[in-house]
């Protein structure tokens, strides 16, 4: 396996895991995307990603938001809680720089990684 191997028991396969998500959310948003997170029983982290042709329009655009979200993900799940994160992407999301996105996702991952307040 490659440093850069993203293992199939990080991700979320099903669509029941995403249903799973979709039902009893935490969100954390930004104009660019939204992150929907929800404990899971496992003892890590989970990564789902929406990312619609309707919103980034072409491939190429689509692949790029993917890698980086599924690379910044990688390179945080060991300080994120056990729980199943879903990244849903908005059109503005196309027209950012890989820094910006990467710093953005960080940002809005350390919000739903702490604990909720009631």
């Amino acid at each position: 396996m490659t440093k850069y191997a993203f293992s199939r028991e990080l991700r979320l396969l099903t669509p029941e895991d995403y249903k799973h998500v979709f039902q009893q959310a935490h969100s954390a948003g930004s104009p660019h995307f939204t992150i929907l997170a929800r404990n899971n029983d496992l003892n890590h982290p989970r990564l789902g990603l929406a990312v619609p042709k309707k919103q980034i329009k072409t491939a190429v655009g689509r692949n790029r938001f993917k890698r980086l979200a599924r690379e910044r993900f990688r390179l945080k799940q060991h300080d994120l809680p056990a729980k199943d994160f879903v990244v849903i992407a908005k059109k503005s999301a196309s027209e950012m720089s890989n820094a910006a996105l990467c710093k953005l996702l960080d940002k809005l991952w350390h919000r739903l990684s702490r604990p909720s307040r009631g």
